[in-house]
């Protein structure tokens, strides 16, 4: 099922000139970011915004276009969750030279959307993380659930090792197809979640406003201050916020690794654990609106590489601390056999380290950012 070819068609169609025109390539667009600030305030930000909108028009009309090539629709729907976050992001922290109330509604519909299409990608992503571990863990090829897992070859390390590597291996491949029964099932009902909203007047809501988008931005009086003025200072309080989460982290035992932290934490109860590791989320979410908000600046030009490559790191915290969280949960599967519920639990314990290592890498690069605290 797809978005609807004659919703996609429509939105295209009420944006043919408008969103050709929208591209930041443009001639009359800035040509250099110090460009940008001659211009007003409103015109940086509506070219931002029309050009992120072009983007995803496009995206809507590839999806409607891919038909049974899964590959493809998959790649348009990221690419739409990737539109429908920049929008949502700069609506959010230029909300001063905007509609207020036209900003609010339209971004809260975007993270509707992207939210909705993201789920089916991280139950698939999250499945892959799981299973690829185990079979690392029990130093088996296949990938467990998909077939028979091999024994542990004898002499290799301690007795005790072997032993230990041996009732993983017995455990791993009934875990993996545990995993794999609840992932795909949750990958299932998400698929169906994405088909639904994708197909629904809630959606085609958000597409007219966006292809609207694209080539009439709702600004607000102070818009028509110069940019040099006006972008500034929503900028700034994006970067203060990220410097004041980022400050409120334990870097300092970060900056050691195998601290062992993550690890302690997630095994306490669920609830300890997430709060523990909502304030790395918390930190991600921010700095991706600072890169997105300096995007704005460049006219949408390639973001600072260190934080792309810091954004990365808690990218890899997030996926990590989902990934140990599913774990979890599938051990706590009624009647489950004694050497699955072992396995899951050195999975566990596994993805705790992937946390740890990801908030070691974060301070890392940290360090080598351009956001340094006034």
């Amino acid at each position: 099922m797809t978005p609807g070819g004659a919703g996609v068609q429509h939105h295209e169609a009420d944006t043919a000139g408008s969103v050709g025109t929208a591209h930041p390539d443009r001639a009359d667009r800035p040509a250099h970011p110090d460009d940008a600030f001659e211009a007003t305030a409103g015109q940086v930000l509506a070219g931002y915004l029309n050009a992120r909108c072009a983007d995803f028009l496009r995206s809507l009309r590839l999806y409607g276009e891919s038909g049974s090539d899964t590959a493809a629709a998959e790649e348009a729907a990221s690419a739409l969750r990737c539109s429908a976050r920049r929008i949502g992001a700069g609506l959010h922290t230029f909300r001063v030279l905007l509609d207020p109330v036209w900003a609010d509604q339209l971004r809260a519909e975007l993270g509707w959307l992207s939210g909705t299409l993201a789920q089916e990608y991280a139950c698939t992503a999250r499945l892959h993380r799981l299973v690829s571990a185990l079979a690392r863990l029990s130093g088996a090829g296949p990938v467990p659930g998909s077939g028979p897992v091999p024994t542990a070859r004898n002499g290799e390390g301690s007795s005790a090792a072997s032993a230990a590597a041996g009732a993983l291996t017995v455990g791993a491949s009934r875990a993996g197809a545990l995993l794999e029964r609840q992932l795909t099932l949750a990958r299932t009902r998400s698929h169906s979640a994405a088909l639904q909203a994708l197909g629904s007047s809630r959606f085609h809501a958000v597409a007219d406003a966006v292809a609207v988008l694209a080539s009439e931005v709702p600004l607000a009086p102070v818009a028509g201050a110069p940019a040099a003025e006006i972008l500034t200072a929503p900028r700034s309080a994006a970067e203060r916020r990220l410097l004041d989460a980022v400050s409120a982290l334990p870097l300092a035992r970060a900056a050691h690794p195998y601290n062992a932290e993550a690890l302690i934490h997630g095994l306490a109860t669920p609830s300890d654990g997430e709060a523990q590791d909502a304030p790395w989320h918390q930190v991600r979410l921010l700095l991706r609106l600072h890169r997105y908000a300096q995007e704005v600046r460049q006219g949408g030009g390639s973001p600072d590489p260190v934080l792309a490559e810091a954004g990365r790191a808690l990218d890899h915290h997030r996926d990590a601390a989902e990934a140990a969280a599913a774990s979890a949960n599938a051990a706590r599967t009624p009647r489950i056999a004694p050497a699955t519920a072992y396995a899951l639990g050195v999975l566990h314990a596994d993805q705790r380290l992937e946390v740890e290592a990801a908030r070691y890498e974060f301070q890392r690069i940290w360090q080598r950012t351009a956001v340094t605290a006034p």
